[in-house]
């Protein structure tokens, strides 16, 4: 059916279907570059993201993770834990229980996780305005700071 005959429905289905594809793909490029980044399978990828993403917006006041995640593929805010299920104020660790927060996550030693944290953490970067994460390492303690300066 041409375009000019569609009625409102088929209308809103097909901008439903391409809205639907322009999510997939945006997350998909996502893992795609944080597996290239890191050598890591796909699956750990994903896994590692929402882990990663997790711990760190536990760090961030509710605010602050708001605006992170509004620059992120929105398929992988979708498997982070809701702003209901967060803290009302950030939870105050420092690189070490990131880190190992990372690794009982993904089950692996807390040397090959830090790894991983890095790898994320460019990823993101990457993906989020300059600005953007100038207030994120803001609103970390220095010893975070650095792990977040660590992969600019």
């Amino acid at each position: 059916m041409a375009q000019g005959h569609e009625t409102e429905t088929e209308k809103q289905e097909r901008h439903a279907r391409r809205h639907e594809a322009h999510v997939r793909a945006s997350y998909a490029a996502f893992i795609r570059h944080l597996c290239d980044l890191g050598g890591m399978p796909p699956a750990l990828a994903e896994s590692a993201a929402v882990s990663v993403l997790s711990a760190l917006e536990r760090r961030l006041m509710p605010n602050g993770a708001r605006n992170l995640e509004s620059q992120l593929p929105r398929l992988l805010v979708e498997f982070l834990p809701p702003p209901e299920e967060r803290p009302p104020r950030p939870h105050r660790f420092g690189r070490e229980e990131m880190v190992a927060s990372v690794a009982e996550d993904l089950l692996m030693p807390e040397d090959q996780a830090e790894v991983v944290v890095r790898t994320v953490l460019r990823a993101v970067q990457d993906q989020i305005s300059e600005g953007e994460a100038d207030k994120v390492a803001s609103n970390l303690p220095s010893d975070l700071q650095a792990l977040w300066r660590l992969t600019q």
